[in-house]
């Protein structure tokens, strides 16, 4: 597996390079400390697995780069490993194509969860106690983590039924596979054989079954519930390529 890792701390880079080697002997990790360099690296090799980027960077805003890398490399899934704790940054990178929000805080275990749950086609955040002021409750040693765990587990938005639960016909559990991959509906009407009027009908449906309003809060919603209840793969047989 090949990881380009994108932070401009050389300190957190070279730490984050040794953990996501400790993934596995195959795991291949090029690490760069700008966006340029990044692009520059994208250019020259397009092959990679992985993207881990952090939001902060010296020459560039890591929003702008994880929708030009989504743009440019649309297959490639990207990974935010920030500094941030704002559930706001979590909704942001996952509306605009992250695949994965890990805050830095978070301990090794839970970076490897997050990587394991993205390369299976899934998608990965954080818990988060949305009642809170900035989504997550601050944590000052890796031993208070589980305080985070249990006051997350508390909130109102993890307490939400098993997506086996919650009733989805099996069309309507395949336009959710792929509206969780950021399709729009024409993409979701190609991919399934449908009309964009059937698929709206099905996304309503889905975002109704879920009790949310919007496409980026049923994807949290969702990752919440399968890192709860077993998980929830975007990979698809047979449709998905």
């Amino acid at each position: 597996m090949k990881v380009l890792l994108v932070d401009d701390h050389p300190l957190i880079l070279s730490a984050l390079q040794t953990v996501i080697q400790g993934l596995g002997d195959h795991v291949n990790v090029t690490g760069v400390g700008s966006a340029r360099a990044a692009r520059e690296t994208l250019q020259a090799d397009s092959d990679f697995d992985l993207v881990l980027l952090d939001l902060q960077l010296g020459d560039a805003n890591g929003f702008d780069l994880l929708v030009e890398f989504r743009a440019a490399y649309p297959a490639l899934p990207v990974v935010v490993v920030s500094a941030s704790d704002r559930a706001s940054d979590v909704i942001r990178s996952i509306d605009q194509g992250a695949m994965g929000f890990v805050p830095k805080r978070a301990s090794n275990e839970t970076l490897f969860e997050a990587l394991h749950m993205v390369m299976s086609g899934g998608i990965y955040v954080p818990p988060m106690n949305i009642g809170a002021e900035n989504g997550f409750t601050h944590a000052d040693t890796a031993s208070d983590l589980d305080v985070v765990s249990r006051e997350a587990a508390d909130s109102e938005f993890q307490k939400q039924p098993s997506l086996a639960s919650l009733g989805l016909t099996p069309r309507q559990t395949d336009v959710l596979a792929l509206l969780l991959q950021g399709n729009p509906n024409k993409l979701i009407a190609r991919e399934l054989g449908l009309s964009v009027e059937t698929v709206k009908d099905h996304v309503a449906a889905v975002l109704r079954a879920l009790g949310v309003s919007s496409r980026t809060q049923a994807v949290l919603a969702v990752s919440q519930m399968s890192q709860k209840h077993g998980g929830f793969s975007t990979r698809r047989s047979g449709t998905l390529r």
